[in-house]
């Protein structure tokens, strides 16, 4: 039975762990980003390195996420690079596969084609790579926001100063007493839910000529153009 006083009781911790959660989510998507959007940017055009970074981010995301929490506190102690580091860690992969995949779909005869306007290498990546590889960035920025937000709750096992809305959880679980489980665990989903739905907004918003694709085929038999599929998922 859900205690509805305890939950007004603990509307300002309820705050105040929600900003703290917030800010470990998007600091560890921040830094993670910096970090493959560098590595990515490096490996784009070396096979060999393309595929030793997605091995190796690939193995790092198998870590168990509270032996990876609990492995660090006797290196890093209770501080905020215990909380940070296994969430940065754990977005690499997905934003670097995104990233490289990206910037993978850029045409060849578009990166031809800036090379004769005189384009060097940095400016050709970012004037015409990076802007036609945003989709999937973003894409992948997205995925990592969401999944981080999801991984910040297991940063609860740290206690009261790094556990985000976590600490409910753990806490709640402790104790056995379900409102403060819930208390932790719905306001991380609708915490995710919302960062989604801003993060594609201004996907939307920042690439305009992915949301309305339109693919014509003259094959008819009256010979008029076809149009066979608008919209980004056609």
């Amino acid at each position: 039975m859900i205690d509805w006083a305890w939950m007004v009781d603990h509307l300002d911790e309820l705050f105040g762990r929600t900003v703290q959660h917030f800010f470990l989510a998007a600091a560890s998507v921040g830094i993670g980003f910096a970090i493959s959007l560098a590595l990515s940017i490096w490996a784009a055009r070396r096979r060999r390195l393309r595929g030793l970074l997605v091995t190796v981010s690939g193995v790092l995301y198998t870590i168990p996420s509270l032996a990876l929490f609990a492995a660090l506190v006797p290196v890093t102690g209770l501080s905020i690079a215990t909380a940070l580091v296994p969430l940065v860690l754990y977005t690499l992969l997905i934003l670097m596969r995104n990233i490289l995949a990206g910037l993978g779909s850029v045409p060849a005869d578009v990166v031809e084609a800036a090379d004769a306007m005189g384009y060097g290498t940095r400016d050709r990546l970012v004037s015409v790579e990076l802007p036609l590889a945003l989709p999937l960035i973003v894409a992948g920025v997205r995925l990592a926001s969401v999944s981080t937000i999801g991984l910040v709750t297991v940063s609860g096992i740290l206690g009261d100063r790094f556990g985000g809305l976590g600490f409910f959880i753990f806490e709640g679980h402790s104790r056995s007493f379900p409102t403060e489980v819930l208390f932790g665990a719905v306001p991380s989903i609708l915490l995710a839910i919302a960062v989604d739905l801003v993060l594609q907004a201004v996907q939307r918003r920042l690439t305009p000529w992915a949301a309305s694709r339109v693919v014509v085929m003259p094959d008819t038999p009256t010979g008029l153009p076809r149009i066979v599929g608008t919209g980004a998922g056609t």
